[in-house]
């Protein structure tokens, strides 16, 4: 290894950046200390916005970039990367949080869980974290997160009688969850996307593989949380309904809603057309608004922004994350992956992986990796930041404090480990 002066610089402010993560809380505590409005809290209030961290930390970056190689460099650099998943992060996530997708959702959800002979209150949520994850496989991982996010915050984290030990444990059991349980398919997880097509990954494999392993561990996982915490759900439950005075949407403009997220997924590799069937889409909401709620375009904007800068930082990191992977073995690999994906981009780190020459069992253990460890940390996988910033309000003033965030996941990343190291492949 013999890395160049920005790619050393651009490990030093992707640390930064990382350790930046484990310092929001921090941050968000000290906007307390100035007064409300004043430069101070607004400076601090940003500095504690995660979604804005490594787009904050890739512009120290661009200017070392335009010292070293000159004035024009960034724009050269810039245009070198892909940000297509950020954009499709961002329209996904902006589709899947309107009010028909989420209440087709919580239809199925609820239909399932009155089939689940436990306390309502027990059984809806035993399914959502169950059902909701493994949505991912066809409508998204970004999409199942939002959708799954908004169910949890309306029926559960809005309840002031549930404890902060409680919505830490289900944050890590849905982070951990929706990162496993995209990959029943071979399009819907981010770090399966980045090598499926490379290495000849179908729908077949991604199931006897992969799929039904990570349909395993949701169930187990959700079930062993839903019980260790079920004196917090027993009792009395209604779903959430929701406020104002909105219609419920009729069949065809979730239909409809529905078809553009069809759409959108399958133009997901050409981000011209599916920011122009966004903009339909927009318009659609606005005719029929009497059916929906404010599209949620500043929260998604914002986790796009987030995975903008980290691909801005993680690119350059392939000087020491390729040679790492390479000289690894089959085990090794897979609990390197694991615990590598929680200080970067999951997606990033299958992507490096694939410009190695691997075998069939390594490539394996390092989406295996990649995959079980997605739930550890906020940017350990891409449609974390919207789960974060969706739930991260009832957390208190100080928001999810990362070392919260870890405990939450181990459990379920243990169970995920477990599963996709000891139960066999069907093909």
């Amino acid at each position: 290894m013999n890395p160049s002066i920005i790619e050393l610089s651009a490990t030093i402010i992707f640390a930064l950046a990382v350790l930046h993560t484990f310092l929001v809380s921090k941050f968000a505590h000290m906007a307390h200390k100035y007064p409300e409005g004043s430069m101070g809290e607004n400076f601090f209030h940003f500095m504690a916005e995660v979604e804005a961290v490594f787009g904050m930390w890739a512009v120290p970056f661009l200017l070392i970039i335009a010292m070293v190689d000159g004035g024009s460099a960034p724009t050269v650099y810039l245009e070198s990367l892909n940000f297509t998943e950020p954009g499709f992060v961002f329209v996904i996530m902006a589709m899947a949080g309107t009010r028909p997708v989420i209440k087709l959702a919580e239809n199925m959800i609820v239909a399932i869980s009155n089939l689940i002979p436990l306390p309502k209150k027990l059984a809806f949520y035993i399914t959502v974290m169950v059902m909701g994850p493994l949505l991912g496989s066809f409508i998204t991982e970004p999409a199942a997160m939002t959708v799954t996010a908004i169910i949890l915050l309306k029926n559960f984290y809005s309840d002031k009688n549930m404890s902060t030990k409680f919505k830490y444990a289900t944050i890590g059991l849905l982070f951990v969850n929706v990162s496993i349980g995209g990959t029943l398919s071979h399009f819907a997880a981010p770090p399966v996307l980045m090598v499926a097509s490379k290495w000849g990954w179908g729908l077949g494999h991604m199931f006897t593989n992969f799929g039904y392993k990570a349909a395993i561990s949701c169930l187990i996982s959700a079930v062993s949380v839903g019980f260790y915490f079920k004196k917090d759900l027993i009792g009395d439950f209604k779903l959430a309904q929701d406020s104002g005075n909105k219609m419920l949407p009729p069949w065809w403009v979730t239909f409809i809603h529905i078809l553009f997220l069809a759409l959108v997924v399958l133009t997901a590799h050409h981000m011209v057309v599916f920011m122009g069937l966004f903009l339909l889409f927009l318009g659609f909401t606005v005719v029929t608004q009497e059916f929906q709620d404010e599209v949620q375009v500043k929260a998604s904007l914002m986790v796009g922004f987030f995975l903008a800068g980290l691909i801005v930082l993680g690119t350059p990191q392939k000087w020491w994350i390729q040679p790492l992977i390479a000289s690894l073995s089959d085990q090794v690999l897979y609990f390197g992956a694991t615990a590598l994906t929680g200080i970067t981009d999951n997606a990033a780190l299958t992507y490096l992986g694939s410009l190695v020459e691997l075998t069939d069992s390594a490539k394996y253990f390092l989406v295996a990796g990649a995959v079980t460890g997605g739930g550890l940390t906020v940017i350990a996988n891409a449609p974390n930041p919207a789960g974060f910033g969706i739930l991260k309000d009832t957390f208190g003033p100080d928001g999810i404090t990362p070392m919260g965030l870890l405990k939450g996941a181990l459990f379920p990343t243990l169970i995920a480990i477990i599963c996709f190291e000891i139960l066999p492949s069907l093909s």
